[in-house]
């Protein structure tokens, strides 16, 4: 398995791969086209509709996880890069605040843009915009120190209708997405490739992650890597299984991967190549553990098809009831 640097370095060149900075509600993604030209520089890489750069991998503790989709014949797949939450702690701040030129900008001639933090309140990243256009600068002045979110605030209107650089910030580098933001001049949807999301409802949670990824207590996940998915496409769409891509993952998670997760899938495997019955099975009772079960079950039957006895075990433990979320490919 290569060292972080090594791994992360690979994979943003590889156009199938993805990467999210942000919380649970607040997220910014950089996503590439296969052939898209981009400019690359150790860890950092610029294409014309977005930007990322990483660092501080070496004190970063990587996850890899799947989680269970609703749709039965998929699951994701990521790798979070955490760090302590003391060390994860960014500002915080709970208004809108000009914080001066973006001096750190990944390209030069957006150094000169002027930073405003928008006041998310999340521990592990400031979100903030970046802008040149004298309009929306005055606006954003005039309203800073109150809550961007706030009923009557002049600020988030204007911030849709101008569509600035997004600039989401974490103690392991940084996003910038330069398209337009999803709304009315998009149909309602973010642009492909990178693109934000604020959903005030996820951001009321507190959370700092969803509950659906396991991630060890006193760590928060700070960047995140989406390798190619072998079931799901760049876009959703579905996809004929990869096997090198799974093949990939599975290396992943067995040097990062939870042990509940790992050892679940490792029994159902031993489990359906000994042709056992699923009555005599004892799951692991953690959620983690059920999760990896589940997702066996899907591997196998994308991998080797479908079979009587593992038509029993879906039904006896794929039928549902754990919580889960739609599939989004970079999240």
């Amino acid at each position: 398995m290569p060292d972080l640097e090594t791994l992360a370095a690979a994979r943003l060149a590889d156009w199938r791969a993805s990467w999210s900075m942000g919380s649970w509600g607040a997220v910014a993604e950089f996503h590439q086209d296969d052939g898209e030209p981009a400019v690359a520089d150790g860890l950092e890489r610029v294409t014309s509709r977005g930007a990322i750069r990483l660092q501080g991998l070496a004190d970063a503790e990587p996850l890899a996880y799947e989680t269970v989709s609703p749709d039965p014949r998929r699951w994701t797949v990521a790798v979070a890069l955490c760090l302590p939450a003391e060390a994860a702690r960014r500002d915080g701040r709970g208004v809108l605040t000009e914080l001066g030129p973006d001096d750190d900008a990944v390209r030069p001639g957006d150094r000169a843009g002027i930073l405003f933090d928008l006041g998310l309140g999340q521990p592990q990243v400031d979100f903030c915009i970046r802008v040149t256009d004298p309009a929306l600068l005055a606006t954003l002045r005039g309203a800073a120190g109150r809550p961007v979110l706030a009923p009557g605030n002049p600020a988030l209107g204007a911030i849709v209708a101008a569509h600035p650089h997004r600039v989401a910030l974490t103690n392991l580098g940084r996003i910038e997405v330069f398209q337009k933001i999803g709304g009315p001049e998009t149909g309602g949807v973010s642009p492909a490739g990178p693109h934000t999301h604020v959903l005030p409802k996820l951001l009321a949670s507190g959370r700092t992650h969803s509950a659906n990824v396991p991630i060890p207590h006193g760590l928060v996940p700070c960047a995140g890597l989406h390798p190619g998915n072998p079931v799901i496409g760049a876009m959703g769409e579905d996809r004929a299984f990869d096997a090198g891509l799974h093949a990939a993952f599975e290396a992943l998670l067995e040097a990062w991967g939870d042990p509940d997760y790992v050892v679940a899938k490792r029994a159902v495997r031993s489990a359906l190549d000994a042709g056992r019955e699923p009555g005599g099975f004892e799951p692991l009772p953690s959620r983690s553990g059920r999760a990896g079960l589940r997702n066996a079950l899907r591997q196998r039957r994308r991998e080797r098809g479908g079979s009587d006895l593992l038509d029993r075990w879906s039904a006896t433990f794929d039928r549902g009831g754990e919580p889960a979320e739609p599939d989004r490919p970079g999240h």
